[in-house]
Protein backbone atom coordinates (compact mmCIF):
# COMPACT_ATOMS: atom_id res chain seq x y z
CA UNK A 1 0.00 0.00 0.00
CA UNK A 2 1.56 3.46 -0.85
CA UNK A 3 1.58 6.87 1.72
CA UNK A 4 0.08 9.03 -0.39
CA UNK A 5 0.42 11.97 2.47
CA UNK A 6 3.66 11.82 4.64
CA UNK A 7 2.25 14.31 6.95
CA UNK A 8 -1.02 12.77 8.02
CA UNK A 9 0.82 8.85 7.74
CA UNK A 10 2.77 9.93 10.35
CA UNK A 11 0.91 12.61 12.63
CA UNK A 12 -1.83 9.56 12.37
CA UNK A 13 0.80 7.05 13.35
CA UNK A 14 1.40 9.52 16.75
CA UNK A 15 -1.81 9.71 17.21
CA UNK A 16 -2.75 6.23 17.46
CA UNK A 17 0.50 5.07 19.37
CA UNK A 18 -0.07 7.71 22.11
CA UNK A 19 -4.07 7.14 21.95
CA UNK A 20 -3.17 3.03 22.60
CA UNK A 21 -0.35 4.28 25.02
CA UNK A 22 -2.46 6.15 27.57
CA UNK A 23 -5.50 4.29 27.16
CA UNK A 24 -3.60 1.15 28.31
CA UNK A 25 -1.45 3.08 31.17
CA UNK A 26 -4.85 3.94 32.14
CA UNK A 27 -6.14 0.70 33.18
CA UNK A 28 -4.18 0.71 35.80
CA UNK A 29 -6.38 2.79 37.55
CA UNK A 30 -9.71 2.63 38.98
CA UNK A 31 -12.21 3.67 36.18
CA UNK A 32 -15.05 4.62 38.90
CA UNK A 33 -18.66 5.42 36.86
CA UNK A 34 -19.89 8.20 35.18
CA UNK A 35 -21.04 10.33 37.45
CA UNK A 36 -18.25 9.74 39.57
CA UNK A 37 -15.57 9.09 37.36
CA UNK A 38 -11.72 8.04 38.97
CA UNK A 39 -8.23 8.80 37.87
CA UNK A 40 -8.32 6.18 35.26
CA UNK A 41 -11.57 7.51 33.60
CA UNK A 42 -10.71 10.43 31.67
CA UNK A 43 -6.94 9.51 30.71
CA UNK A 44 -8.13 6.20 29.16
CA UNK A 45 -11.37 8.25 27.18
CA UNK A 46 -9.23 10.85 25.89
CA UNK A 47 -6.44 7.64 24.52
CA UNK A 48 -9.68 5.92 23.12
CA UNK A 49 -9.91 9.11 21.24
CA UNK A 50 -6.79 9.62 19.98
CA UNK A 51 -6.41 6.38 18.91
CA UNK A 52 -9.77 6.66 16.73
CA UNK A 53 -8.36 10.06 15.54
CA UNK A 54 -5.33 8.52 14.54
CA UNK A 55 -6.78 5.94 12.44
CA UNK A 56 -9.21 7.89 10.80
CA UNK A 57 -6.22 10.04 10.01
CA UNK A 58 -3.85 7.06 9.14
CA UNK A 59 -6.58 5.75 7.15
CA UNK A 60 -7.19 8.97 4.75
CA UNK A 61 -2.85 9.33 4.18
CA UNK A 62 -3.12 5.81 2.75
CA UNK A 63 -6.35 6.36 0.40
CA UNK A 64 -6.71 9.89 -0.07
CA UNK A 65 -3.90 11.23 -3.29
CA UNK A 66 -3.12 14.46 -2.66
CA UNK A 67 -0.52 17.18 -5.12
CA UNK A 68 2.97 16.23 -4.50
CA UNK A 69 2.63 13.29 -1.24
CA UNK A 70 2.90 16.09 1.26
CA UNK A 71 5.88 15.73 2.59
CA UNK A 72 7.58 16.08 6.01
CA UNK A 73 9.59 19.40 5.85
CA UNK A 74 11.97 20.66 8.44
CA UNK A 75 11.52 19.84 12.04
CA UNK A 76 10.84 22.77 13.39
CA UNK A 77 12.92 22.98 16.68
CA UNK A 78 12.34 26.43 18.56
CA UNK A 79 8.99 26.12 18.94
CA UNK A 80 9.37 21.71 19.89
CA UNK A 81 11.42 23.17 22.90
CA UNK A 82 10.36 26.06 23.73
CA UNK A 83 6.47 24.67 24.05
CA UNK A 84 8.05 21.13 26.22
CA UNK A 85 9.86 23.56 28.31
CA UNK A 86 6.87 25.91 28.79
CA UNK A 87 4.86 22.90 29.98
CA UNK A 88 7.68 21.45 32.24
CA UNK A 89 8.39 24.82 33.82
CA UNK A 90 4.58 25.34 34.65
CA UNK A 91 4.08 21.77 36.06
CA UNK A 92 7.43 22.96 38.42
CA UNK A 93 5.70 26.52 39.17
CA UNK A 94 2.36 25.60 39.73
CA UNK A 95 2.02 24.74 43.15
CA UNK A 96 4.31 27.92 44.19
CA UNK A 97 3.09 30.81 42.24
CA UNK A 98 -0.52 29.41 41.93
CA UNK A 99 -2.55 29.60 38.64
CA UNK A 100 -2.86 32.82 38.16
CA UNK A 101 0.49 33.53 37.54
CA UNK A 102 1.38 30.13 36.53
CA UNK A 103 -1.12 30.00 33.51
CA UNK A 104 -0.28 33.62 31.64
CA UNK A 105 3.21 32.51 31.63
CA UNK A 106 2.74 29.45 30.27
CA UNK A 107 0.59 31.51 27.36
CA UNK A 108 2.92 34.13 27.22
CA UNK A 109 6.11 31.97 26.46
CA UNK A 110 4.67 28.94 24.61
CA UNK A 111 3.49 32.21 21.82
CA UNK A 112 6.22 33.48 21.67
CA UNK A 113 7.28 29.91 20.52
CA UNK A 114 5.23 30.89 17.46
CA UNK A 115 6.18 33.35 13.76
CA UNK A 116 3.23 36.28 14.64
CA UNK A 117 3.56 36.98 18.42
CA UNK A 118 1.06 39.77 19.32
CA UNK A 119 1.69 40.95 22.97
CA UNK A 120 -1.99 42.11 23.61
CA UNK A 121 -3.02 38.20 21.94
CA UNK A 122 -1.64 36.33 24.39
CA UNK A 123 -2.53 38.42 27.74
CA UNK A 124 -6.20 38.17 26.29
CA UNK A 125 -5.58 34.33 25.68
CA UNK A 126 -4.27 34.09 29.32
CA UNK A 127 -7.07 36.11 30.95
CA UNK A 128 -9.75 33.66 29.28
CA UNK A 129 -7.33 30.96 29.46
CA UNK A 130 -6.85 31.58 33.17
CA UNK A 131 -10.85 32.70 33.78
CA UNK A 132 -11.62 28.93 32.33
CA UNK A 133 -9.53 26.73 34.26
CA UNK A 134 -10.34 28.47 37.40
CA UNK A 135 -14.05 27.83 36.61
CA UNK A 136 -13.88 24.09 35.39
CA UNK A 137 -10.64 22.83 37.64
CA UNK A 138 -11.83 24.92 41.24
CA UNK A 139 -15.26 26.19 41.00
CA UNK A 140 -16.63 22.86 39.10
CA UNK A 141 -14.72 20.02 39.39
CA UNK A 142 -13.16 21.10 42.99
CA UNK A 143 -10.00 19.63 42.68
CA UNK A 144 -7.12 21.11 45.07
CA UNK A 145 -4.96 23.68 42.66
CA UNK A 146 -3.23 26.46 44.15
CA UNK A 147 -5.22 29.80 42.89
CA UNK A 148 -2.67 32.66 44.54
CA UNK A 149 1.12 32.33 45.04
CA UNK A 150 1.97 30.99 48.40
CA UNK A 151 3.11 34.47 49.52
CA UNK A 152 -0.01 35.96 49.50
CA UNK A 153 -2.23 33.10 50.84
CA UNK A 154 0.45 32.27 53.45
Amino acid sequence: MKIKSQKDFWSGLMFLVIGVAFAWGALGYSMGVSARPGPGYFPFGLGVLMAVLGSIILFTSLTIEVEGGDKIGRWAWKPLIMITSTVAIFGLILPHVGMVVALPILVCVAALAGDEFHWKDALVNSIVLTIGCWLIFIKGLSLTIPLWPKFITG
